[in-house]
């Protein structure tokens, strides 16, 4: 009775204080602007079927590819005996399913254990990568301090769960052997049957019950952790590559939006009386681009948290290969480290942080003296060469092109900066409507043509 209250308590904690950290996250990415969802439903559909769970573009590169599905696999899977840890946590009956299933638990139970012995050595070649092998796409400047620990975290805490799961399986095999009455018969599971007695076999009952039960608690525990943990890490891809891949983008690469105040702006070019007309003059000036997450999309700031910081977008980048200092992934990484210290200073409720003192602190009350420009330089921005190098190598479906575009719209279109070597494209495009500042129109070789014809 003891174990069940404090497996009540400990679960409703540790999902409460989840269920909060989620709740901020989903929070942080509605600081963004609202973006229509137009397209295929059922090309939305087969990207997530695809690309979030058969992680089709992963095979581009085979090695990483099988041992990170081996290891998502082993993740999906195990859960179906978290099903029943919960059941043995409440009511406290062991092995809840054991005689009511028969030779299909064996099966399950001895199915989950291959994928974790799989697991187990899948996640030391993944720490060998990162930490003997050094891949250079890990060890970026973006990569240093926090980024680099939190992938070294949850390989460990894979690991530690994964001790878990064969301390219960394989303590549990011999315990059956030794009382049938009180350990209800599993059938022969594939890895526990031998590594069972082999690491625990001539223990007394009692040390094997104690062991069983840390097995069973560091299981379950290591589940509640991952959890807690998933907000705060780039691991949050286990869950939000779901619907990151469902509202991705439909559109061919490359294909910019039309941006409505540009729209009007060039209509009121085109017929100065009629956009007066339907101007209204109350209104502020627009503002051309994103200088903040508020400028971006919701879509735009969930690519952020979607990022499993791989290094693939970044890898593959032009500019990044060539020694300049844009990378990537570096881009949607300063948009979610910027969303979150927006999320942290609007949970104070300060006033320090409002542009209007007299009203509550709110998204759209809000100016902290700050913007992206802090996290991501000038400098990065105009290195793209909007080549969509790394919106094809993405494994699930992110765009850091647009929240770029949309970096420099602002800062040539508002702020009418920019490289110097870019200005006098602008300038001629403005006034003569060729890059080159050639008078003449752009379509008189048509014309002459025509003439010619």
């Amino acid at each position: 009775m003891v174990q069940q209250i404090a497996f009540i308590l400990i679960s409703a904690v540790a999902i409460g204080v989840a269920v909060k950290a989620f709740g901020k996250v989903r929070r942080n990415i509605l600081l963004g602007q609202d973006e229509a969802v137009t397209g295929d439903t059922g090309e939305r559909w087969r990207n997530v079927l695809l690309v979030a769970f058969g992680q089709r573009k992963m095979f581009k590169r085979w090695i990483p590819a099988v041992l990170h599905f081996i290891i998502y696999a082993a993740f999906v899977v195990t859960q179906v005996e978290l099903i029943e840890i919960f059941i043995d946590g409440i009511i406290g009956e062991h092995r809840f399913f054991a005689d009511k299933l028969g030779g299909f638990y064996t099966f399950v139970i001895s199915f989950i254990e291959v994928l974790s012995l799989l697991t187990f050595f899948a996640t030391f070649i993944f720490l060998a990568r990162r930490n003997l092998i050094k891949l250079p796409r890990f060890k970026k400047p973006e990569m240093k301090g926090w980024p680099s620990l939190d992938g070294n975290l949850i390989l460990i805490f894979e690991i530690i769960l994964l001790i878990g799961i064969f301390t219960m399986n394989g303590t549990d095999v011999v315990l059956q052997q030794m009382d049938p009455e009180h350990f209800k018969d599993t059938g022969t599971l594939a890895v526990s049957s031998w590594l069972g007695p082999a690491l625990f076999g001539g223990m007394s009952e009692g040390t094997l019950i104690i062991l069983e039960r840390v097995g069973w608690w560091l299981h379950f525990a290591m589940v509640l952790t991952f959890l807690n943990y998933l907000p705060y890490s780039k691991h949050l891809h286990i869950l939000l590559a779901f619907p990151n891949t469902y509202y991705a983008r439909l559109k061919p690469r490359g294909e910019m939006d039309n941006m409505d105040e540009i729209t009007k702006e060039v209509r009121s070019m085109m017929d100065p009386e009629a956009a007066f007309d339907e101007a209204d003059m109350s209104e502020e000036l627009p503002e051309f681009g994103a200088s903040d997450v508020f400028g971006l999309s919701w879509k735009n700031v969930m690519d952020a948290y979607s990022c499993t910081e791989c290094g693939r977008c970044t890898a593959v980048c032009p500019a990044n290969i060539t020694g300049k200092k844009l990378s990537p992934r570096k881009v949607m990484m300063d948009i979610r480290d910027r969303a979150e210290e927006i999320g942290r200073n609007l949970d104070t409720g300060s006033d320090e942080f409002a542009k209007d003192k007299s009203q509550p602190l709110s998204k759209d009350n809000y100016d902290d003296g700050k913007t992206l420009f802090d996290y991501t330089t000038p400098e990065e921005l105009h290195a793209c060469t909007t080549c969509n190098a790394c919106v094809e190598a993405c494994p699930v479906l992110i765009n850091p092109l647009e929240p770029i575009l949309k970096m420099r719209r602002y800062e040539i279109l508002t702020l009418s900066q920019g490289p110097q070597d870019w200005l006098p494209m602008f300038n001629s495009l403005e006034n003569s409507g060729s890059a080159w500042a050639i008078p003449d129109d752009r379509d008189k070789w048509a014309k002459e043509a025509m003439k010619e014809g």
